[in-house]
């Protein structure tokens, strides 16, 4: 889903800037007392974490389990070895797996779910078109009903709703939405082993490779979902899925989304193991949009996207290499004009699993093509659906992956009892110096004005997790972005300020 504004003049943006920090200094102490509500929240979730992981310690002694990771799409999880019974170990396996049918064992429920809830600050956003401290509280909440109706069909709801409170301005598109449907599809396949085919009709997740064309948004308080159809397909060593959808309206009220008929998105996904745990991505998508806006202005757009990509996961055992390299080829119209654009990207890691802390060193080195306004053609690479935090902790906040070059190292450890600890750092330029500098979600939030700097900034951060037990989490995210000369240059360019805490409970 894209999201666009336009920038007001100068004056509107001073004007705007002094009764914001009039109405925000009057409500200073109401949202002070009111910010307060997270803690009772964390209380409670610090409580859930203590019992759960006492429930585990007492079973820890027992054999090996079957997965019980909780996955990004919730739709992946498979619940169904809870059929046997000597295998329910948790109270929330009463509900993993409810027989429907008697002495059968396909036709069954499972029923999960999860809430959170973060405090996010950023000062300075947009880098002093916003100059003040925002802070706001968001909640999520989701529940999901997957029920298989023999080896065959199958059909999967999942509710959500998220809630924002105090932001000044309020909330985003990507901030509220009282309740809804995050999913809801029906299935019918032939089976699920190898030289399967299966059809999805309905609302659904689409979620690919690393996430850096499409994604769920988990980031964000209200993840992205698409209407349409899917085929998912697996022949010989490959996945493949084709589906045609158009992305889902977020608005703020009850069960009032709808799809976005000004987008129109379809595409191909092909995946497969190769040797010494390599994995190969190869796609095709395509996008319509009956209204996009870039640095050369509004048009319709139309845009082709070819990629492949080739990676290993990080090592778990052993000391070992692992990377992530994809690049990309963009071709279509931008009103009656051609799109030339492109991209690379690239993540090399190496992680000493066997040494104390076991830490992961890595870097990333990134470039997107951007646009040259004197030309016919449009050399805007667009992302697509991004996640916003493959660029670092400062997700919400910019700048996207759209006319950039970056390098990011970044180092993470893990210490007892669940912690893990990273620190990253990103530098990032602009690749054409006629082109502006775009939002994660891909709609321009500061224009080349004319400035021929290239260096758009730096920005260090750091995240603390603590997955307490499989069902509890914690998080505590930290960064700054440091105004770069290009900004400067264009003004305001003020350092900009993140902080946010976490917590988690999924079941």
């Amino acid at each position: 889903m894209c999201v666009g504004f336009v920038l007001p003049s100068t004056t509107g943006r001073m004007r705007g800037a002094r009764e914001a920090i009039k109405k925000s200094s009057v409500r200073v102490g109401e949202r002070k007392q009111k910010s307060m509500r997270i803690f009772p929240i964390l209380a409670l979730a610090f409580r859930l974490a203590v019992l759960t992981a006492h429930a585990q310690s007492v079973e820890a002694g027992g054999p090996a389990l079957p997965d019980r990771s909780y996955k990004l799409l919730r739709e992946d999880e498979d619940w169904s070895f809870l059929r046997d019974t000597a295998l329910r170990k948790e109270f929330w396996d009463l509900i993993k797996y409810v027989r429907l049918r008697g002495g059968v064992d396909d036709w069954f429920m499972t029923i999960g779910g999860e809430a959170r809830e973060v405090w996010e600050q950023i000062g300075n956003d947009s880098w002093g078109q916003q100059p003040y401290m925002n802070g706001y509280l968001n909640e999520r909440y989701m529940l999901y009903f997957d029920v298989h109706y023999g080896k065959h069909v199958r059909t999967f709801v999942e509710l959500k709703s998220g809630l924002n409170s105090y932001r000044i301005g309020g909330p985003r598109p990507i901030d509220g939405k009282k309740l809804d449907f995050q999913a809801g599809f029906l299935e019918v396949g032939t089976s699920t082993g190898a030289d399967s085919i299966a059809l999805r009709v309905g609302r659904q997740e689409l979620e690919y490779g690393s996430g850096r064309l499409l994604d769920v948004r988990e980031g964000p308080n209200v993840r992205l979902s698409f209407d349409g159809f899917m085929v998912k397909s697996k022949i010989d060593s490959w996945q493949i899925d084709g589906f045609a959808v158009r992305p889902d309206l977020d608005k703020p009220g009850y069960f009032d989304n709808a799809p976005n008929h000004a987008v129109g998105f379809w595409g191909v996904y092909a995946t497969r193991s190769l040797p010494r745990k390599v994995s190969l991505d190869v796609y095709y998508l395509g996008l319509d949009r009956k209204q996009a806006t870039f640095e050369r202005g509004t048009a319709v757009e139309e845009r082709h996207t070819l990629g492949a990509r080739i990676s290993r996961p990080v090592a778990t055992e052993q000391p070992g290499l692992d990377f992530d390299y994809e690049g990309l080829w963009q071709f279509g119209t931008f009103g009656s004009g051609n799109i030339r654009a492109w991209t690379v990207a690239s993540e090399t890691g190496y992680r000493f699993p066997t040494v104390r802390l076991k830490p992961r060193f890595s870097a990333k080195a990134d470039i997107s093509s951007g646009d040259h306004p004197n030309s016919k053609t449009l050399g805007t690479f667009n992302p697509l659906f991004p996640k916003g935090n493959y660029f670092g902790v400062l997700a919400t906040t910019g700048p996207g992956p759209i006319n950039f070059i970056d390098v990011h190292p970044h180092v993470e450890t893990t210490f007892p009892h669940g912690v893990t600890v990273s620190v990253d750092w990103i530098f990032q330029w602009r690749e054409s110096l006629q082109d502006g500098v775009y939002a994660v979600p891909g709609f321009l939030i500061r224009a080349a004005d004319g400035s021929l700097a290239r260096f758009v900034g730096h920005r260090p951060g750091t995240e603390i997790r603590w997955q307490a037990n499989r069902h509890v989490w914690f998080q505590a995210d930290y960064g700054i972005f440091y105004a770069g000369k290009f900004l400067k240059e264009t003004q305001p360019g003020r350092n900009l300020n993140y902080w946010a805490l976490w917590a988690g409970y999924k079941f």
